[in-house]
């Protein structure tokens, strides 16, 4: 799917990748010209992508990338047909080449192509409130109401049957049908990654996207991050509570139940019918599999299973937990 938040600038010779990142190794510099920046597992041939953690190692050898940013130690998980390019720093290297592939992905700023929906062609097809404004290229589906106060920036999609609070601001995202948002939700800016600095702390380009999926329900204030290189998915059906923070890269599975105020860090893939207790926080890079249970304030540092019921910190078996708390 071409992106239709941020603008390739692409191809480029990947000699000039080469010369962005200060490597004089002509041994490696060939003709290929580059067309896009990905994750290992959507990459395709003539794309560059990174691999900066062995927990990726299983995508590493299946990626289809024709060149990989990554350390020497990792270098050996890669297929034959994926050159490396080996630097100190993975991602302040991938920050760079985002960058020039898509300069205007480190800014944040409003939309300023909004106008009153009522001066749109929006005005007798949905049902909206006060001070609602809407960006160029938006596409808004059937039967939608939109509360006071919202904005729907540039390019924005909302399917059908939807129905968007007050308060609400969203950007760089696909909506799909019979989707609520509740009141005070903001949806699609960047994610927290930065390189700290004494001096000045340096932030990560996001390229990503923000994808609700059918019948789902985003509550009050919560907050939703657009991915970095990935995309951030919520599944069909996936219900969210009030004050919920999902960080880039997150995949929500189908049929979820995440209660308020949890919180998830970057890069966490989630299963099917999970549950999850009110304040809970789960760490980042994980892998929570189907059928799930997490209880409230519970700490997730570590992978889970399918089917395990987890409480505690860090989350234990539930058992073992209610055992060692009586």
């Amino acid at each position: 799917m071409n992106n239709p938040f941020f603008k390739n600038k692409g191809p480029f010779k990947i000699s000039k990748i080469f010369k962005l990142l200060n490597i004089n190794d002509k041994k490696k510099i060939d003709n290929l010209k580059i067309n896009d920046i990905k994750d290992l597992e959507n990459a395709l041939e003539n794309d560059i992508t990174f691999l900066h953690s062995k927990k990726y190692s299983q995508i590493a050898s299946t990626t289809k990338a024709s060149y990989c940013v990554t350390l020497n130690n990792l270098s050996h998980f890669l297929p034959k047909t994926c050159k490396t390019i080996i630097v100190d720093n993975v991602l302040l290297s991938m920050a760079k080449i985002t960058q020039e592939f898509y300069p205007n992905s480190i800014i944040d700023d409003f939309d300023n192509t909004v106008k009153e929906i009522s001066k749109t062609t929006f005005k007798k097809k949905v049902i909206y409130g006060k001070n609602v404004l809407v960006g160029k290229n938006v596409k808004i589906g059937k039967n939608c109401l939109i509360g006071h106060n919202t904005i729907i920036e540039k390019n924005v999609v909302i399917g059908s049957n939807c129905s968007i609070g007050s308060n609400v601001i969203i950007r760089n995202t696909i909506i799909k049908d019979e989707v609520n948002i509740l009141d005070g939700c903001v949806i699609g800016k960047k994610g927290f990654g930065f390189f700290p600095n004494k001096d000045k702390n340096t932030r990560y380009p996001h390229i990503g996207i923000v994808i609700i999926n059918d019948n789902s329900e985003i509550g009050c204030g919560s907050t939703i991050d657009r991915g970095s290189l990935s995309n951030t998915v919520i599944g069909k059906n996936t219900f969210l509570d009030n004050q919920v923070h999902i960080a880039h890269n997150n995949k929500i599975g189908n049929n979820c139940i995440i209660a308020g105020q949890v919180g998830f860090a970057g890069s966490t893939s989630l299963g099917n019918n999970v549950m999850i207790g009110g304040q809970a926080g789960i760490s980042g890079h994980l892998k929570i599999g189907n059928n799930v249970h997490i209880g409230g304030v519970s700490g997730v540092i570590n992978n889970i299973s399918d089917n395990a019921k987890v409480m505690g910190y860090p989350a234990k078996n539930l058992r073992e937990f209610i055992k060692n708390n009586r």
